[in-house]
Order: structure tokens, then C-alpha cells, then sequence
């Protein structure tokens, strides 16, 4: 190709637009996303290209000789990168056209109407040409029509309104935009960076791209494909390749629509290791094959971006504000039949595979939770799937539950920390009653929207409550002829007097379970409120507590022996010292299946089982 300088201009000019205001604008506003020129240029290649296939195809041009492509040259050495394509080219009634008028024009345009905005456009498609400009001090075009008769010409311009046309000397059809890198911006003459580039937005564009002739894009997306002729192996090919260091997925969603609207696109359900984080976006758009984003949260249902995977919408609208996309309605519409999608593979998955679906439970339920608190429809379609893990050791659903107790008259009893509430597991387990594990962040929250969804069904953790079930609601009431109270109100009566605790509400019980002495019972809903209010305000989990067990019941054991042996002594003016420290030890005991003691409750508890311990060495 010869040197331009020594040409003379067929033709030189002034754009008609102001350019001298449209270029500083461009350049603040892409300031953060310049690279993206690379996206664009390579993008108009491609579509020279396809417009020239067509034509083939129609008759109205020839068969090229060559393979189609795009080449990229990098020359570091005169600060020049060129992408050049053998499409549909240009003549140079075209070039002014497209170029000084249509280009320009609609820069401008867009300018205009976005230029005061604070970078809040989605995908900036459109530029174009003229983005070029970001990253060099001169542009020119080297193109050639496709077209017998037409003559080759060449475009420069250097960011100002002028512009030249030469004669030029490409020899078959086609157009090189070659940049003049601005010294600050010598980042895009390093082959390495532009290989990220073309992988990043261009990786499945359906022509070849060289970088110094090597193909540097993978060409062949997945999703193009139908959802028939992929087999497992490449879904899993596909998925390591867009997630090289990731653990493989547990299954994954062919997205394939073509009417009312297209959509193509496969989603992964990944292995996680933390909770439900809608700031993570893993899912990547395309638009016409081409990278466009990943921040798809403006137009996916939130509680579905924690998936992996890519989606391809040839007609999401991208330049309009985020803003203005939550009520376009191909974006409610994508979002709707993505979903739908995911509700129906979910519950083909538990249907048809259920030991599968139970196996990749824990990392899918809170994206599931989220979900059905979020969007009715899915909720509607799920919510028989949504299972918990029993104490019988399998995962069962809330319908599951009440039909293998029907005994609990539609309460769910549930543990959030199987650890910390083996006291009353074990209460429910010797009578062979069922507990649910509930001990995500999510299911808080998830409980409250559970029971009102279903009014007829309440949740109660297990130590908020005594079920009938572990109650001997039928043993006879002693009662003591001296003093005519029955033994419930002399225990009650002693641990008030012995205690003195504020705000303490006593109960006996004559519980199935002979080997507790007592436990201590926190109100649900008041439980839960500190809960919410802990997660609101992150305050200390102690400080949650002390607040939370002000009011609280002590709920004593009238079939335990210890306690028994406590009725029998009541009112033993010479057991009285032994009397009030065994029932505090009970109280203590109780109450350290909630929180550890601390402090001054602490020292009064070690010094307390040194008096029980010694009261003990007396009677041996």
C-alpha cells in the first residue's frame, strides 16, 4: 500500500457537523471503556463481511478466492494498529456517506443525547467508527468495493473537522482502519492485550480472527447450536472453557427461542461456596455473538445472577439507560422466559433425578428461596420442590413433613443449630418426632414467607416451644393433703421463690423424657425480631442474646428425679441453703444451652458447682 502523503486528494473538506465539540465528549465519556473501539471496529469487519456473503449468496457478487476474516496488525515500531477485513468494502461515494455524513451525523446525534449522562448506557453499541478516535491521534480507511468498476480510495482524518480523500492502491475488495496510536495509549500496539480484547468481545464471531496471522477467537458459540445435537461432554467442554478454574457445574439450561423473540444461550447452575451474593455477576451478554457485559442484573431477575453461563439478545436494547430498561418489554419478557426455564429444569431435575437434584441442594436453595420471595410465578412452580434436610437423615419437603407427623397438627418444628440445640433434638428424637434443619441466613426470612404464603402452617424452633407430643398429658396431678397444691404448683412455687429472676415465666412440665431436668423456651416471634434486627444492624451475636433472653420461660421437668427429689424437700428449713443453689444450677444449666456464661454469671456458676460438688463429697 503506498504512503498517503504523497498522494494528491480527489477530494478534501469540512465534516459538516461541529467535531470539535463531539470528540472531547466521546472521549470523557468512554474515558473507563475505551477498549471497546476494538469491539466496534472488528464488529463492522465482520458485518462487511456477512453483507458481502450474502450478496454471493443472491448472485448480485462473486465467490471470493479467499477465506473470509479479519486481520489485526500490530506495528509497535510506527505506533499503528489495523483491522482489516475482505467484506463488502467501500467506494468513495460510500466513504463520504457512511463516513463524513452517517457516522458523524449520528455521532452527534448520540452525543447529544447521551453526553451529559454519567456513563449509565448499557454496552455502548453504536459508536462505531468514530471510537477509534479514543485511542488515536489519526484514523485512516483503506478500502476497496466488492463492486467490478469501483476504484480504491483512502480516508484520513486527524479528530478534527477536516477530512481527505485520496486515490489509493488496495488491490481486492475490502477495508484496513488503520489507527495512529496516541503515545499515552501504546497499551493497544501489545499483542497480548490485544488477544485478551479479541477473546473478551469478539471470541464467537463467526469469521476467523488473525492477530499477526495467528486465529486468535474460538468462532463456534455453543448456544448457536440445537440443544439435541450437545452432548454432555461438550456442555461440560463449553463451561470449562468460560470458567477455567472452576469445579464443573451440577447441570445447566439450553436456552434456544426463535418466536415471539430470539434468545439463545446456556446457563450453568454452579458449585458455590457462599451464600447467595447478587453482586457477583457470573452471567456474560452477548449481543450478535459479541461480548457486551457482564453486569446482567439491569435485565435478569437478581436472585438468578449468582448462575454462570452466557446469553445471547440480538435485541436488547443497548444504548438506552439503565433506568429505561426495567420497563422495556422484550427485557420483561427475556427475563420472564429465563425464569420459567430455570422453574421447569428444576423441577424436571427433582422429578426425574431427585438424587442428583438432592446433591447439588445446598449450593442451589438460596438462589431458589430468593427467588420464590421475589417473583410469584416462580414461587408458584417451585414450591413443592424446596426441600430441608430431616433428623432422619433425608431431605423431605414441608407437605413431606406434615404428612410423617400428622401428630404436630401442621407446626414444623425446626433446629437453626444442631449443635448448639442437641438439648431438645434429643427431647424430640427419643419420641420419635421429626426436626428440620434450618440454618442458612436466608431461611429467617424464608420461615416468615413460608408461613405467609400458607397461613394454616407455623414454624416453631425447637426451643420455643413444647410440643403436646413430648408432654405426658395425662399423668395425675399429686397433691400434697398439708398444704392442698399439687406438686406443678409447689416446683413452680419453689424455683420463683429460689430464683428471683425479672421477667422469667415458669411452666411445669410432666415431660416424656425423664433425663432433663429443665430447659429454657424463647418466645418465636420475639426471637425472630432480634434476629432480623441483628442482621439489620450487625450487632454482636452476645449482645444479641443478652437482649433476647430477658424474657424468657423456664419450662421445668416434673418427671426428672433430681426435680422430684427437689418437691420432697421443699419446705426442709435445713435443706433450704442446697435447695435455692440446685435450682439456680438447674436455671444455669438450662441456659447455657443458649449462650455460654460470662463475666460475673460466670463466677457464680463455677462457684455454685463447687458448693453442689462439695454438698455431694459430704453424703458419700
Amino acid at each position: 500500500m503506498s504512503n498517503t502523503e504523497i498522494l494528491s486528494p480527489l477530494e478534501a473538506g469540512t465534516i459538516s457537523v461541529q467535531m470539535e465539540n463531539i470528540f472531547p465528549i466521546i472521549k470523557k465519556w468512554l474515558y473507563n471503556d475505551k477498549e471497546i473501539f476494538l469491539r466496534e471496529l472488528i464488529s463492522n469487519g465482520v458485518d462487511a463481511i456477512s453483507k458481502l456473503r450474502h450478496l454471493t449468496v443472491i448472485g448480485q457478487a462473486e465467490k471470493s478466492e479467499t477465506e473470509f476474516k479479519v486481520e489485526i496488525k500490530i506495528d509497535k515500531e510506527a505506533k499503528t494498529l489495523s483491522i482489516i477485513d475482505n467484506g463488502i468494502g467501500m467506494t468513495a461515494e460510500e466513504v463520504k456517506k457512511y463516513i463524513n455524513q452517517v457516522a458523524f451525523s449520528s455521532a452527534s446525534e448520540f452525543m447529544h443525547k447521551f453526553g451529559d449522562k454519567n456513563n449509565d448506557i448499557i454496552g455502548h453499541f453504536g459508536l462505531g467508527f468514530y471510537s477509534a478516535f479514543t485511542v488515536a491521534s489519526k484514523v485512516e480507511i483503506h478500502t476497496r468495493s466488492y463492486q467490478k468498476e469501483a476504484e480504491a480510495v483512502i480516508w484520513s482524518c486527524d479528530g478534527s473537522p477536516n477530512f481527505e480523500l485520496h486515490a489509493g492502491q488496495r488491490e481486492s475488495h475490502g477495508t484496513e482502519i488503520k489507527l495512529f496510536l496516541l503515545d499515552d495509549e501504546l497499551e493497544f500496539a501489545e499483542e497480548a492485550r490485544i488477544q485478551h480484547l479479541v477473546k473478551k468481545y469478539c471470541d464467537f464471531l463467526p469469521v476467523p480472527i488473525e492477530i499477526n496471522e495467528k486465529v486468535a477467537n474460538r468462532q463456534k458459540p455453543l448456544w448457536e447450536r440445537s440443544p439435541q445435537e450437545v452432548s454432555k461432554e461438550e456442555y461440560l467442554e463449553f463451561y470449562r472453557y468460560l470458567y477455567p478454574f472452576a469445579p464443573e457445574p451440577y447441570f445447566w439450561i439450553h436456552l434456544n427461542v426463535e418466536v415471539p423473540f430470539v434468545l439463545k444461550g446456556i446457563l450453568f447452575f454452579p458449585k458455590l461456596s457462599h451464600e447467595l451474593d447478587p453482586s457477583k455477576g457470573n452471567i456474560k451478554l452477548y449481543c450478535h455473538d459479541v461480548y457486551v457485559s457482564d453486569h446482567v442484573e439491569d435485565f435478569i431477575p437478581r436472585f438468578l445472577v449468582t448462575l454462570q453461563g452466557a446469553i445471547d439478545c440480538p435485541d436488547i436494547p443497548l444504548n438506552v439507560s439503565r433506568s429505561m430498561l426495567q420497563n422495556d418489554p422484550y427485557v420483561q419478557r427475556v427475563s420472564t422466559h429465563i425464569t420459567k426455564k430455570v422453574a421447569d429444569r428444576l423441577k424436571e431435575l427433582y422429578n426425574k433425578d431427585r438424587e442428583e437434584f438432592l446433591r447439588s441442594w445446598q449450593d442451589i436453595h438460596s438462589f431458589i428461596k430468593v427467588g420464590m420471595m421475589e417473583d410469584d410465578k416462580f414461587y408458584d412452580k417451585v414450591k413443592d420442590i424446596v426441600v430441608f434436610k430431616s433428623t432422619r437423615d433425608d431431605y423431605i419437603t414441608i407437605e413431606e413433613y406434615l404428612v410423617r407427623n400428622p401428630q404436630l397438627d401442621k407446626k414444623v418444628y425446626y433446629t437453626s443449630d444442631e449443635v448448639g440445640q442437641a438439648h431438645y433434638l434429643e427431647l424430640f428424637k427419643q419420641q420419635g418426632l421429626e426436626v428440620l434443619s434450618m440454618n442458612t441466613l436466608i431461611d429467617t426470612h424464608f420461615i416468615q414467607f413460608m408461613e405467609y404464603k400458607n397461613h394454616e402452617i407455623k414454624f416453631a424452633r425447637i426451643d420455643s416451644d413444647i410440643s403436646e407430643s413430648l408432654v405426658e398429658k395425662d399423668k395425675a396431678k399429686i397433691v400434697d393433703p398439708k398444704t392442698n397444691k399439687t406438686s406443678d404448683e409447689t416446683l413452680e412455687e419453689l424455683f420463683k421463690a429460689e430464683l428471683n429472676v425479672p421477667k422469667l415465666h415458669l411452666k411445669v412440665e410432666a415431660l416424656k423424657s425423664e433425663d432433663i431436668p429443665a430447659v429454657v423456651l424463647l418466645p418465636e416471634n420475639a426471637r425472630r425480631l432480634h434476629e432480623m434486627s441483628q442482621f439489620m444492624q450487625q450487632t454482636g451475636m452476645n449482645e444479641h442474646m443478652d437482649s433476647l433472653l430477658e424474657e424468657h420461660t423456664l419450662v421445668v421437668n416434673s418427671n426428672n428425679a433430681l426435680i422430684q427429689s427437689l418437691r420432697k424437700l421443699h419446705g426442709t428449713i435445713s435443706e433450704k441453703d442446697n435447695l435455692q443453689l440446685i435450682c439456680r444450677h438447674v436455671y444455669d444449666l438450662a441456659m447455657m444451652a443458649h449462650r455460654p456464661l460470662r463475666g460475673e454469671k460466670l463466677t457464680h456458676f463455677l462457684s455454685d458447682a463447687n458448693k453442689v460438688l462439695q454438698a455431694l463429697s459430704n453424703k458419700l
